[in-house]
């Protein structure tokens, strides 16, 4: 019972915090159907102010972090991302009146990263005063590339064979397994290339990498403290207080959707968040990572991507459904995922201890 009672406890405490006030803000205008909104233009400007903070925050600290205590959780990010979109496969796309490529497309969403949720975490352990790894906003692309790739090249495989197979019943064979051909492993090679490429050069992945190569590379100390650090919080703010409204708004493109996708999207933060909770501990007793970054390396998992995975997903699968996964995604993922950080900050601090 002293577990429940503090996780209650913490999340009452943190509802009143700035982060998560601004979000249940934003939700509040959009349901009583406020006309309030901020310029798309000025909503890109803050994310990419974000992820290059996050950035050169992050590639400050891989300068002075060993290769051991940065490879072990990179490496546990990208396997944590992989299993979501593994686990999704038998789980969400399985379901009555759920397409095969809609239900792949939202799990790469929920098994990519949304830097807004990141950020949003970070902020909640600074203003407690709650120590962790600068690097890891650097393992923000291991795992979310990871769960990306993977969606988009098991939705083609599924499509290929789906294909084979109506070509079988109408009497002819296609062979997908040589070197040529409609599917052979060259095509293979060329998608998951075209994939990563196209990924590594959307705008949020394209901000976080200048950063991390500015904070490596360069010297931007001085900037970070004098520019970037001291609008982090405010601008942060503004962000919630949008992701916010778009929750609100997303939900009705749920409307007409099979309701495994609103089951899916209220469970699977937490399921997520558990994954890189495990994968956090691991790293914990590996490298001795520390219990925030335990918490982070848990929001992370939990969090779905609402930035840089929708369009890369409207771009490879076309053909899916964007009311499933951008709706499940934005409506229903990314408000509770935010509002799970102070359940893995009790867990991380039961676990591990702050």
């Amino acid at each position: 019972m002293d577990i429940i009672t503090d996780i209650v406890s913490t999340v009452l405490a943190q509802m009143q915090k700035p982060t998560l006030a601004f979000l249940i803000g934003g939700m509040m205008l959009a349901a009583l159907s406020s006309k309030f909104e901020v310029p798309e233009p000025v909503y890109k400007f803050i994310v990419i102010l974000l992820l290059l903070k996050v950035g050169i925050g992050a590639g400050v600290s891989v300068r002075e972090a060993s290769f051991v205590d940065l490879a072990v959780p990179a490496l546990l990010a990208a396997v944590v991302g992989i299993a979501i979109v593994v686990l999704g496969r038998f789980t969400l796309a399985r379901w009555k009146g759920v397409s095969q490529v809609d239900a792949t497309a939202t799990v790469g969403l929920f098994g990519a990263v949304s830097a807004s949720t990141l950020a949003a975490g970070m902020a909640v352990l600074d203003d407690e005063g709650i120590a962790y790894e600068g690097f890891i906003g650097a393992l923000y692309p291991f795992m979310d590339v990871a769960a990306l790739v993977t969606a988009i090249v098991l939705a083609r495989l599924a499509a290929a064979r789906k294909a084979a197979a109506a070509n079988v019943q109408g009497g002819t064979i296609v062979i997908g397994g040589g070197t040529g051909g409609t599917g052979g492993p060259v095509v293979e090679q060329g998608l998951i290339k075209g994939i990563l490429v196209d990924t590594l050069r959307s705008p949020a992945i394209s901000a976080l990498l200048l950063g991390l190569a500015l904070g490596l590379f360069a010297r931007p100390e001085s900037v970070y403290a004098s520019f970037y650090e001291p609008l982090f919080r405010g601008l942060l703010s503004v962000l919630m207080l949008i992701m916010g409204i778009e929750a609100w708004s997303r939900l009705s493109e749920l409307k007409g959707v099979a309701h495994a996708y609103l089951v899916y999207g209220i469970a699977a933060p937490l399921v997520h968040g558990a994954f890189g909770f495990g994968a956090g501990l691991v790293a914990h007793h590996l490298t001795g990572f520390s219990a925030g970054g335990v918490v982070l390396l848990s929001i992370m998992a939990a969090s779905s991507s609402d930035i840089s995975g929708p369009p890369t997903m409207r771009a490879a699968l076309p053909e899916a459904n964007p009311s499933a996964y951008v709706g499940t995604s934005t409506g229903l993922g990314t408000p509770v995922a935010i509002l799970s950080i102070p359940l893995f900050m009790a867990l991380a601090d039961w676990f591990v201890g702050f």
